[in-house]
């Protein structure tokens, strides 16, 4: 395959970014869109220039670093996947591929297709943990959960915290990602303890992060990778509002 590449490139947070069109050959369908990355960095390097530079870590869906905006959706055109799990299968010889990085005044970029988003991990540190002492570890059917809520629990506690639903979103919103981190705790009993503060401190601080609200475009479920659903949002909603009256 042969493929045109249309990159942003910004030397860093403060420098004005642009995109720069690059063009390679040879590229394996059964690349991944990294190891396609990977390929390029390469050619720029052995030319003289500057690789692009963009986040990985794990490279098997679970860590969420490899956040890239390709062709107008965020992790490109896979389906529940991450861009680490897109290959070049998914795309036709010739074609122009479009690469961004997430855009939220949440989350600046810091250099080329590499964003901050710190502003997630202050969000958990505002109130994504549960600090009571728990004690030494009981029998494993004192503390009944129901199989629903547990399920449902697991489900939430699967987000990786891309930013694909910020990413998505036309107002920048991370309603997605911080009802997913409030419901993992609040369907189970070891959560509900602090459930009222947890839920007015993470929301407080992801409006004061500056991330947008939510319209209920449901663009955030269509593209998150791990499939959390916009029923979270619902349920940190009425938290949130149990919080205020109670």
């Amino acid at each position: 395959m042969n493929i045109k590449l249309k990159i942003w490139r910004q030397k860093n947070a403060k420098a004005k970014g642009k995109f720069v069109n690059y063009n390679l050959d040879n590229v394996s369908p059964e690349m991944s869109f990294l190891e396609m990355l990977d390929a390029l960095n390469n050619k720029l390097i052995i030319e003289g220039d500057e690789p692009v530079a963009f986040e990985h870590d794990c490279r098997e869906g679970i860590c969420g670093c490899c956040s890239l905006y390709i062709n107008g959706t965020p992790h490109g055109p896979g389906e529940k996947s991450t861009t680490c799990e897109l290959h070049m299968r998914s795309f036709k010889d010739g074609h122009t591929i479009v690469i961004e990085p997430w855009r939220s005044r949440a989350f600046p970029v810091m250099k080329d297709l590499i964003v901050d988003r710190n502003a997630f991990d202050k969000i958990i540190a505002a109130g994504g943990f549960i600090s009571i002492d728990a004690g030494s570890s009981q029998d494993s059917n004192a503390v009944l959960v129901n199989k629903e809520k547990a399920d449902e629990a697991f489900i939430s506690a699967s987000c990786i915290g891309c930013g694909a639903c910020v990413a998505a979103c036309k107002n920048a919103s991370a309603m997605l990602f911080v009802s997913a981190k409030v419901s993992q705790f609040a369907l189970l009993p070891q959560g509900r303890v602090e459930a009222v503060e947890r839920v007015q401190s993470m929301v407080a601080k992801m409006d004061e992060l500056g991330f947008g609200n939510c319209t209920n475009t449901y663009a955030c479920e269509a593209v998150c990778p791990k499939g959390i659903s916009v029923t979270n949002i619902a349920r940190m909603n009425r938290e949130f509002l149990a919080a205020k009256i109670s």
